[in-house]
């Protein structure tokens, strides 16, 4: 392939632990009424992206309000389905019951409403405030490539990533997407939306990471996406069904009816001619891919999609959106006609010893070479010839078994590189089975409801999960099914199973009549439940405000429970231990420790109970916060403040008295313009400032 290679943005000389412009993300349970219009439980003081989760078969729209003044249109929180990961992971069984709304790049708003269709029985909101950060950028930069700004230009949270990242064998095909969200925004909030992403991906959705593989702003700037390496199979979690084996590109906006900048479609075509490039994926061709399950395609269908495909070829989506999607043919055409020559589909096929064959296919007639070494590096074959067809054989019977690594190069072309298979049939085992958690209470309260069950496929095999009681007679069969060698992840709720200690089994059968189990238990017990913190933070200053923390739950029977308090998973304090009857129940706390003060900090609280079954565990975050927040008026006329931490301002001016809940930093507050102001920010935790005043 000539002059052509990959361009990463670096940030120069700013580290990604230290990104100045990190998105920070809350929830809200909106409570439902019998309105299908609500307006939000408490939307932040601020947030510009926003993502919904509900439960039910209705759907949800919303729109918001932004710091400007205005209500924007009504948009569904979920215009496109199935953009998430594959069924079966554990990065999957962390969504549970919930369905997921799009991230939605809304601008700086305040305010929020909802509007309901048909059953929804819970919804929940994540505001994401992503600040835009000037970041200095250097390239290295490579003729006719794309510019590919990596993680640390666009300031990604490593931080937060839940898991290593998983990688695909080859990768098969391109997938393009559109993000949903407003297209207005600037230059300088692309990598905002990319981190905001990123954390509604990780913090809100319980991926393991930001979904795509690539994102392309309407600027024409392309962002690195998933952890793992831009040029290896990383398994992203894009498109269900189909994340093993292909590389998702989305374009930051939406794409229905408004067109593609030039910009967004040179760079989109770049980025796909050289990853499609390295995976020896000809973009004007067309292939069978197996589904790996999904609303419109079952596990195990093949399916017809194209190098170059949109996500709704591969679900019940419109995504990428009309306007794009109608531009895929064209954009793989120019893909195909960037950095040539090209290789394509090389295939190897045989063992050594036995017949080896070779194919592959060149974009344009030219010499060809085929190299075949052994694990020390040593020449073993060497052959070569002219054309843009290569099939060739080769008899390496006479040769020892072992590894061996061949290479398929012509000039200025990106060689295919890749080892023989050996003749040996693989084992098959079944192997990292593990609960999480080990003891579920199926009330429905949203916590610890499910198991997540994990375990490793050697090799591929039909494989039937059962659950057996304790005395191993078989209470439910959860699936049958083909499943490929990798991790695999299934929920269980034991909704319909009375309390106690059951067994679940993992049964794998494959050809050659080889088969492998493996089983893990689940404790299901309904004692514990509807776990709750009066506050997310308290202050226990001795100054009567907030003092005092409350810890609620409901208990079925009656049971034995601790309350503990940890800090980084370390003992803090044991508010309570000893027997309870069952009821709801409430243990208050006022931060006395067996030694010392309490300090400030992020903390959790954890209930258990025993019964005559097993221990239920529940956990909840808060805080300990005894400072004081500061307040400064900066400017009188309009009026605009700077808090030190979230709060609420009480304000007396013109003789009005005011309240506004502003964030961290500056803000500008609508108030009379004469006479005396004075300004008293007061936090979460109940801590007052001192008063400021300015005429």
């Amino acid at each position: 392939m000539r002059f052509f290679g990959l361009t990463l943005l670096l940030a120069a000389s700013f580290p990604a632990a230290a990104f100045a412009g990190q998105a920070t993300i809350v929830s809200r349970d909106v409570p439902l009424t019998g309105s299908r219009a609500l307006a939000a439980a408490k939307a932040p003081a601020r947030f510009n992206l926003v993502g919904l989760h509900w439960r039910g078969a209705g759907t949800v729209q919303f729109r918001t309000h932004s710091l400007e003044g205005r209500w924007g249109e009504w948009v569904d929180a979920a215009p496109e389905s199935e953009d998430q990961p594959d069924l079966r992971t554990r990065e999957r069984a962390r969504t549970g019951p919930w369905r997921i709304g799009n991230p939605w790049w809304v601008g700086p708003s305040n305010r929020i409403e909802y509007r309901l269709r048909g059953r929804v029985s819970r919804l929940r909101a994540f505001f994401v405030w992503s600040p835009s950060a000037a970041v200095p950028l250097r390239s290295l930069q490579t003729a006719g490539s794309p510019g590919v700004v990596s993680r640390a230009g666009w300031g990604a949270d490593e931080a937060i990533k839940r898991a290593a990242p998983s990688f695909a064998p080859e990768v098969r095909v391109a997938i393009v997407h559109h993000t949903a969200g407003s297209n207005g925004y600037t230059p300088a909030e692309s990598a905002a939306i990319v981190r905001g992403i990123q954390i509604y991906h990780v913090k809100g959705n319980g991926w393991n990471d930001i979904g795509y593989n690539f994102l392309v702003d309407k600027y024409g700037k392309v962002f690195e996406g998933r952890y793992g390496g831009i040029d290896r199979n990383v398994v992203g979690a894009h498109a269900e069904g189909f994340n093993t084996g292909s590389v998702g590109a989305a374009v930051l906006g939406e794409y229905s009816s408004l067109s593609v900048t030039a910009k967004a479609r040179e760079s989109l075509a770049q980025l796909l001619a050289w990853r499609l490039d390295l995976a020896h994926v000809e973009p004007i061709s067309s292939l069978s891919f197996i589904s790996g399950g999904n609303a419109r395609f079952p596990s195990g269908l093949p399916v017809f999609l194209r190098g170059v495909s949109g996500h709704r070829d591969t679900g019940f989506t419109d995504c990428p959106g009309s306007a794009l999607y109608s531009l895929l043919g064209a954009i793989a055409g120019d893909v195909s006609e960037i950095g040539l020559p090209k290789l394509y589909a090389p295939v190897v096929t045989g063992t050594v010893p036995g017949k080896v064959r070779f194919r592959a296919r060149l974009s344009s007639a030219q010499d060809w070479t085929i190299d075949v070494t052994d694990d020390k590096g040593l020449n073993v074959m060497s052959t070569g010839g002219f054309g843009q067809s290569i099939d060739w054989s080769w008899d390496a019977s006479s040769l020892a078994a072992g590894g061996y690594s061949y290479a398929i190069r012509a000039l200025d072309v990106t060689p295919a590189l890749g080892r023989i298979g050996g003749g040996a049939t693989a084992g098959l085992a079944v192997t990292g089975v593990a609960a999480d958690p080990e003891t579920i209470t199926p009330n429905e309260d949203g916590a610890a409801d499910a198991s997540t069950i994990t375990y490793t496929l050697s090799a591929p095999a039909t494989v039937t999960v059962t659950v057996r009681d304790d005395f191993g007679t078989e209470v439910a069969r959860l699936s049958r099914a083909w499943r490929r060698a990798a991790e695999h992840a299934f929920g269980f709720d034991g909704l319909e199973l009375p309390d106690g200690i059951y067994h679940v089994h993992i049964d794998a059968q494959a050809t050659g009549g080889r088969t492998a189990s493996a089983l893990v238990q689940v404790a299901i017990t309904r004692t514990l439940g509807s776990f709750t913190v009066a506050r997310q933070a308290f202050s226990p200053n001795g100054d009567g405000r907030a003092d005092r923390i409350a810890f609620s739950f409901a208990l079925g029977s009656a049971a034995e429970v601790r309350l503990r308090v940890l800090r980084a998973g370390k003992w803090i304090s044991t508010p309570f231990e000893g027997p309870m009857a069952a009821g709801a129940r409430r243990i208050e706390w006022n931060g006395a420790k067996r030694i010392g003060r309490l300090r400030d900090g992020d903390y959790e609280a954890v209930v258990e109970a025993t019964d005559a079954v097993a221990t239920a565990t529940l956990a909840l975050p808060f805080a300990s916060d005894t400072r004081a927040p500061q307040v400064r008026i900066l400017r009188r006329a309009p009026l605009k403040v700077w808090v030190s931490e979230p709060a609420r301002l009480t304000i007396r001016a013109g003789g009005r008295s005011l309240k506004r809940d502003v964030g961290l930093g500056e803000a500008r507050i609508a108030a009379p313009r004469l006479g005396l102001v004075r300004v008293v920010a007061w936090d979460a935790a109940g801590n007052k400032s001192v008063p400021v005043s300015k005429r």
